[in-house]
């Protein structure tokens, strides 16, 4: 049994239709144990962090920066952080914004940097870009092309339902993809 930890913020829905997916895909593995915890309940389910095999983070692209409540979850692991309590641990990532681009490499970088510091090994998203030629569609895993995490975007005048399936069948693969890595790690 292997267990993988979604810890994310979402401001306004959008980050939680992401991380449910990621949770899906996860879930898809035999033998994984997923925990969907809100940045607000991080605290409350310390024990559930600190027991998981891999961690991954979610928060929406807020100014071209991880969310402040996010941040304050960031901060509050510092303890974690100074006795290496999550040292070895898998990590991934995802985030969404309005815009196509959004600045959100410039949130996965902050992402993956935070799980650096931790000691922990970052699992990047291992689809090639989709959307990308004259055969590709707005229907393609990964259309927005990232390698470091999953990004998402819905127009500002949608609410939650306005995240395309594609993108969350993207954060489905990346969910699967961090369990398989997870059991084989557990090994």
């Amino acid at each position: 049994m292997t267990s993988i930890a979604i810890v994310y913020h979402s401001g306004f829905g959008h980050t939680k239709v992401q991380a449910e997916a990621v949770a899906a895909g996860a879930r898809s593995v035999a033998g994984a144990e997923v925990h969907l915890i809100p940045v607000e309940e991080a605290e409350a389910k310390a024990e559930l962090l600190n027991a998981a095999d891999a961690i991954i983070f979610g928060s929406p692209t807020y100014m071209g920066s991880a969310s402040a409540k996010f941040k304050e979850f960031m901060e509050w692991s510092s303890k974690i952080w100074y006795g290496r309590g999550w040292q070895d641990k898998l990590a991934a990532g995802f985030t969404v914004s309005a815009s196509q681009s959004g600045d959100k490499l410039a949130v996965l970088q902050q992402l993956a940097v935070f799980a650096a510091q931790h000691g922990m090994l970052w699992l990047g998203l291992d689809l090639l870009p989709g959307n990308n030629s004259s055969k590709g569609s707005i229907d393609d895993l990964n259309r927005l092309g990232s390698f470091l995490g999953v990004m998402a975007q819905s127009n500002a005048d949608q609410g939650p339902e306005g995240v395309t399936v594609a993108d969350r069948k993207t954060a489905e693969h990346l969910g699967k993809r961090v369990a398989q890595a997870a059991a084989r790690w557990a090994k």
